[in-house]
């Protein structure tokens, strides 16, 4: 057993080492706080009343603990009041000099067991312990701003850190209530390392123009649940903290997709770092408000008239071709619910059936509703059923030729002026157009699983594809209460071609033996407050289909990064495809 840590130094008092100081005292804890001159102290007094004024105000705290908690914490400009702590958190500026200064400094005056900790998030932990003659007592403690608020900590061990060191450390983060995650010593650590490349990613997709900024930031909140699209996320990072920590971890990995896209250091270049100047990717009604003052209008089409859509054909019985049609159903459309055989079209409406009955039951709509919804949908085993629809949406498997014969059979059976669709995920869909006589009606129309309750449709035109077809499926979307965006046809959509390497890249980082599952799972959720961490995703997406789209966007990109890693390829040879299979990066058979 280590010891318990019970007296803490935190060096630099600005809005992150304030937030420190306050949790730890929060948590009983005696704090000594310390600032370079009387100025930085007053602003440290100012975040600490400030953040705690706030907490009271929200139920949080109440005045005595407030008092409490304050009066745990002393401060001073004096460096030499740390040398009273067992910790010292440094958390001044991200200054690889300074820095580096601080801990020879604190090295000198602290007692031979202190341990020396920094609160860097992307700067080498090694270099820093070598800067003292204590480098197995040196850590890396990575808080998230607000640190009162955000609930993780990544603690980083070099190749010389002492066990019993990571051990004391990682016991005090737990104790303030906070989750810690333990890696070792890389630029980026885990969080950073796997949302930069995910962030920098979406700048390039929005210099190219394949995407509108709103339509990037839409498909990842309501097609992966993420809590801020990235672009909105880099503006309340900071455009310029974004571009040092993607410099930084450039430097380090030489990896072309953490090199900050140009774009970003243009923005950054012109004073445009965000929220906190009041412009960046957006802009806001004043700095630091979080308010959008120049937030386009919803997608669509200047000039075009959507066609009238009553009848929707759906190609397929699988979960996605149900959900669809029940979708639409609901909707007041009649459908056509097209299968391969007898059994399959009564499996579907079963399917189909029990969903509404689960939907009544929870209250989500009336038993007349669902007999009615369940009314206007009518399965089939013949294609030529399909000739009086507007729309066909075709949801069979996701195989260019499979999906290209389909085509190519509508487009001999459906009427004149009909929209062909494909819910493909990756596939070209002008290849899918080209294999008909009338390429200017297909379009992708990419649903997410399960179509139900996702609320996302990236539509998806070609070159070729008409505009009023295009204003067809965003009014289809619209009026079966789906959020569209729009985006051009080239591999990934948007999704896709934002998740896939950021699933890839933490497939890597395991694969180095940087971290475990868990602890970059923990990352993710806790760090960034996405709903799965990436390997649960990928264990739920299945690992096959996760190898599938990566191997298409390497194909279509051309990008060394974009290469699946070879554990993931093991792991699909040997049928370990995730839930499905009972075990894929996690065991799902319990």
């Amino acid at each position: 057993m280590g010891r318990e840590l019970t007296t803490i130094a935190v060096v630099g008092l600005g809005t992150m080492g304030a937030g420190i100081a306050e949790v730890l005292a929060r948590a009983g804890l005696e704090v000594i706080g310390v600032e370079k001159d009387e100025a930085g102290l007053a602003r440290g007094h100012g975040h600490l009343a400030h953040s705690t004024d706030r907490a009271v105000s929200n139920g949080k705290l109440t005045p005595q603990q407030r008092d409490e908690l304050l009066g745990r914490i002393s401060t001073g400009t004096d460096l030499r009041a740390a040398t009273r702590a067992q910790l010292v958190i440094e958390a001044i500026d991200e200054d690889l000099a300074a820095k580096k200064a601080l801990f020879a400094e604190l090295d000198a005056i602290c007692p031979a067991d202190t341990i020396l900790a920094t609160n860097t998030s992307s700067l080498s932990v090694t270099e820093l312990a070598a800067a003292t003659g204590r480098p197995s007592r040196v850590v890396g403690t990575h808080w998230f701003n607000p640190a009162p608020v955000m609930g993780l900590v990544e603690v980083i061990n070099t190749v010389v850190t002492e066990p019993a060191v990571l051990a004391e450390v990682t016991a005090l983060v737990e104790r303030t209530g906070k989750t810690a995650v333990t890696a070792r010593d890389r630029a980026g650590f885990i969080v950073d390392a796997l949302l930069f490349g995910y962030l920098n990613n979406a700048v390039r997709m929005l210099e190219s123009r394949y995407a509108t900024r709103e339509d990037i930031d839409a498909a990842m909140r309501y097609g992966c649940g993420h809590p801020m699209g990235p672009l909105a996320l880099l503006d309340l990072i900071g455009l310029d903290t974004a571009y040092a920590i993607l410099d930084s971890i450039y430097h380090t990995s030489r990896d072309h997709l953490h090199a900050p896209a140009p774009l970003l250091k243009q923005l950054v270049t012109a004073g445009m770092l965000g929220r906190k100047t009041g412009r960046g990717f957006y802009t806001y009604a004043a700095p630091d408000s979080p308010e959008i003052i120049d937030q386009a209008p919803p997608t669509d089409v200047p000039g075009a008239t959507a066609r009238e859509v009553r009848a929707v054909g759906v190609v397929g019985t699988g979960t996605m071709a149900t959900g669809i049609a029940e979708v639409l159903a609901r909707s007041g459309y009649e459908v056509v619910l097209r299968a391969r055989g007898d059994d399959k079209a009564a499996a579907a409406r079963k399917t189909l059936e029990a969903s509404l009955d689960r939907a009544v039951a929870k209250g989500r709509m009336t038993s007349d509703d669902r007999d009615a919804a369940v009314a206007r949908v009518r399965t089939t085993t013949e294609l030529a059923d399909l000739a009086g629809a507007d729309l066909v949406i075709e949801a069979v498997v996701e195989d260019l030729a499979v999906k290209k014969a389909l085509f190519a059979e509508l487009d001999g059976i459906c009427r004149p002026g009909a929209v062909l669709a494909t819910t493909t995920s990756s596939l070209p869909v002008i290849e899918c157009a080209m294999a008909t006589g009338r390429p200017a009606d297909v379009i992708g129309m990419h649903w997410f699983n399960p179509a139900p309750a996702m609320r996302l449709i990236e539509v998806v035109p070609t070159v070729l594809t008409a505009d009023d077809v295009t204003a067809t499926v965003l009014a289809v979307s619209r009026a079966a209460r789906k959020h569209p965006v729009t985006c051009a046809d080239r591999a990934g959509f948007i999704v896709n071609a934002l998740l896939f390497p950021y699933l890839n890249d933490a497939i890597k980082m395991l694969d180095s033996h940087y971290a475990t599952v868990d602890d970059i799972d923990t990352a993710m959720r806790v760090g960034c407050g996405h709903p799965m961490g990436p390997f649960q995703l990928a264990d739920v997406v299945g690992l096959d289909v996760t190898l599938a789209i990566q191997r298409t966007l390497y194909l279509e990109f051309r990008e060394p990064g974009y290469a699946p890693s070879p554990l993931l390829e093991h792991l699909v040879k040997a049928g370990y495809l995730g839930r499905k299979t009972g075990r894929g990066f996690l065991d799902h058979s319990r």
